[in-house]
């Protein structure tokens, strides 16, 4: 089966990592490609951005970076659409994940949110969001 995971943060990526090493405990033949960092790296699969180019924190940084974030939602998109995933796990990283689950589920892609936004500290209307295009949690 073919995994296209997306973690934006180092939290993310211990957690992404964990999570292939299950799915490598049952699936037999998995194929991983990601958004993530070191540890899903050792884990195997293709990493195609570092988490390190993602993450920006506070709202001057994700102002000053807004040209990059939208450079890598439509990369990250792009690449879903080519490599054609069986599922998208989504890790966390809402801002960013959210849009990805949206595209994901418009073009048929069965999308899990591994580790999902914390809607009761940041926007509870994302439950919506998460409603309609989220298969599993």
């Amino acid at each position: 089966m073919k995994y296209y995971l997306v973690a934006g943060e180092a939290s993310g990526d211990l957690h992404g990592a964990n999570l292939m090493k299950a799915i490598k405990g049952e699936d037999d033949n998995p194929v991983f490609r990601y958004f993530g960092g070191d540890k899903m790296q050792n884990e195997g699969g293709e990493l195609v951005k570092h988490y390190a180019e993602m993450a920006f924190m506070g709202f001057t940084e994700v102002l000053l970076n807004l040209r990059t974030i939208f450079k890598n939602l439509k990369a990250c998109k792009a690449d879903i659409l080519t490599w054609k995933p069986d599922v998208l796990v989504l890790i966390d990283f809402p801002g960013f994940n959210l849009k990805i689950a949206e595209f994901a589920k418009a073009n048929g892609i069965k999308v899990c949110y591994y580790i999902s936004p914390k809607v009761w500290a940041w926007n509870q209307k994302r439950v919506l969001k998460i409603k309609k295009n989220v298969d599993h949690m």
